[in-house]
This record gives structure tokens, sequence and C-alpha cells, in this order.
């Protein structure tokens, strides 16, 4: 049957279906029409090139928020074309002026982080700063997906002319934090933002990570007993600047109360994470706006004290070296996996640890030898 040829009520047959079934066949099918360029439904205009270096590097200082989250896909990207173009952009920019304030949140699923820091961005907002979010999100490990919910969590924020929201996704990385946090903080500055409030998957042993990316680290913990501190991780707390015991309100405010008295406590034993500054316990509850105020005015504190007595300065430089180190070791992780005969004999190892004919540690040294000798 000649599939191009009109049947009866003026349709056309799509080429996978068979004679057997041409009776039965349900859809109608009709060909288009050219477009004409007149009426109402014109052609989409194409679309422009992509953006030089130079266009990027403008764009981002001159805050344009489309190009600034097009550099931002570019060095997220597992692309080797796209992430050379993000490093070309982030040398043209220049080294790290240190004239932001780049703050780590991190808290337990269910802490009302999301929430929290938009009633903080939004107090800034009101002092004149200008805010970045980095929200990240965590990666499915079936299927490396992110639901990147933080934007549309946070409504008031992503109105506002002076407010930058970036949900990335964790893609496994490990430290609450994405592979490529520290350039896209980098790029947030280049564009003018003040204030960096970079938000962790959740608390765990490895959310401490974060610490090496920002100036303040801020926990935020739910009102609980004293059981909660045996599911905290001392690391965590250790290295907190200041613990928030959010949602004080209504029937949990007495709750949260007793919690900050434990913490409290629980403080006096760690070593304080930065020199010069005591760290706080203090109560918020983030749907009635209380506590708000005094988290953002400990911020500020903490980067007048810190400015002034030079830790700041020392802490940055540190940031810019463990930046380097992250970017070997991420370097030499991709070279060893993108090795031919890595991923050749990478299948074969698997099969014979599976089936226990060879130990893991013998299956490394394999690995690693084959990697070597390529």
């Amino acid at each position: 049957m000649d599939k191009n040829s009109k049947r009866a009520d003026g349709s056309y047959l799509p080429e996978w279906v068979t004679d057997e079934n041409e009776d039965t066949f349900a859809t109608i099918v009709k060909r288009g029409v050219m477009d004409s360029g007149k009426g109402p439904f014109k052609s989409r205009p194409e679309k422009k090139g992509e953006p030089s270096v130079e266009e990027f590097t403008a764009g981002i200082k001159e805050n344009n928020k489309t190009l600034l989250a097009r550099a931002i896909t570019l060095v997220e990207s597992n692309s080797a074309s796209h992430y050379s173009k993000g490093r070309e952009i982030l040398k043209k920019i220049g080294p790290d002026p240190g004239k932001s304030l780049r703050i780590g949140i991190t808290g337990p699923p269910g802490a009302g982080k999301s929430t929290i820091i938009e009633e903080i961005g939004l107090e800034l907002l009101s002092r004149g700063h200008r805010v970045a979010i980095l929200a990240v999100d965590p990666s499915s490990s079936l299927t490396g997906g992110s639901i990147l919910g933080d934007k549309t969590r946070m409504e008031r924020l992503a109105r506002e002319d002076n407010c930058f929201i970036r949900p990335s996704p964790s893609g496994g990385t490990l430290g609450g934090v994405t592979r490529k946090s520290r350039e896209t903080i980098f790029l947030c500055e280049a564009a003018g933002y003040n204030v960096i409030l970079l938000e962790t998957v959740g608390v765990g042993q490895s959310e401490i990570t974060v610490r090496s990316m920002v100036d303040f680290f801020t926990l935020i913990l739910n009102p609980g007993s004293g059981d909660e501190l045996q599911g905290i991780k001392r690391g965590v707390m250790e290295l907190a600047d200041l613990i928030v015991v959010n949602k004080a309100d209504g029937n949990n405010l007495k709750r949260a109360k007793m919690t900050r008295g434990e913490y409290s406590r629980a403080i006096h034993y760690l070593q304080p994470s930065t020199e010069g500054w005591e760290r706080e316990v203090i109560v918020a509850s983030a749907i009635e706006s209380k506590g708000i105020k005094k988290i953002v005015e400990i911020a500020e504190s903490f980067e007048n004290n810190t400015r002034g007595s030079g830790i700041f300065d020392r802490r940055r430089r540190d940031q810019a070296f463990n930046w380097t180190i992250s970017l070997v070791e991420n370097f030499l992780k991709d070279n060893f996996y993108s090795s031919k005969i890595v991923r050749t004999r990478l299948g074969e190892i698997r099969e014979k640890i599976i089936d226990g004919k060879m130990l893991p540690t013998d299956g490394a040294e394999e690995l690693i030898k084959s990697y070597f000798k390529s």
C-alpha cells in the first residue's frame, strides 16, 4: 500500500502502519502547510549563535542574569568543550576581589532550610545587599536526576531584581555541594552579588566540605529533645559559626527553647570554629519571620570582626588553595575514568569481583596498573 496516498477522509497513514491494521488505526494524520510568513503564526526566528567568551564576560559583569545562568551551565557541564569555555570565562573575569560574604547553610531534612533562607534573603535585600542563592538538590542514585524545586519554593525572592536563585544537582558529589559550586560562587560574585547563600543537600558527616567554600557557616536544626544531639555529627557542630533552632513557634516554642539550652551547653565542649569568634545558639521562626534580623546581624558582626582581625582574608586564601586541590582531584578522576583501557577493563574486573573470582583490592590494583600502562 502506498502510504503517501490520501485516505478517503483526506488523512494519511504513518509509515509504521501495516496493511493488516490499516482499518483499525484510529489516529488522523494530516499534512501540514508551508509557512508563508503571513498571519498570526509566523516562523520563530533562528537562534543566535553561542555568545563568545568576551560577550559572556561583559554580560556577567553587567549582571545579565541570562548570560550568568548560561555561564554556570557551562562550568557545571560534563562536556569537555563546555567546561573549557567556562574556564576561559573565569580567566577573563580575573581573581577574586574578596568583597562578598559567603554564607553556608546546612541542616537535616525538614529543618526548614529553604524557608528560612528566603526570609534571610529578603532581610538582606531590605538592607541594600544583592543576594545570590545557590541551592544544591540531591541527585538520584538511580537516574541521576534532581527535582530542583528551590526556585519555586522561594516565590517572593524569585521576583526580586537584586536576587539570583540557582538550583543545581549534587550529581552524587559528597560534601552537600556540587563539584562546581566554587565556580558558581565566583561567577555570581563577578555579577555583583555581595552576599552568597549556599544551601547544602542536608546534614551529615560529609557536609563539612562546604566549610572550605564559605566565610560564615550556619547550622539549622529542628526543635527536639536531647536525643537529637546524637543524630548530629560532632564535626558539623564544631564547624558551625552559628546554630539556629528553627520552627520556634506555636506548640514548638517551648521545645525550641529547650533545644537551644541543650545545644548551648554542648558547644562549650567544642573548639571554636573561627579564631576570636564565639558561636551562638539562637531560636527563630521562618514562618513568623522571628529571629531573622538577628541571624543577619550576627553574620554582619562576624564579617566585621573577621575582616578587622585578618582572619577573613586568610580564610579566603585558604579557600582559593582548596579550590586548586579540588580541581586537581577532579581532573585526575575524570582522566582516569575516561581512559580507554580503564573503560574496557572495568566491565571485565567488575564481573570477576561479582562472581567472587577477584578481591576488590586486586581489582583496584589491576585498574591502576592498566591506567599507568596506557
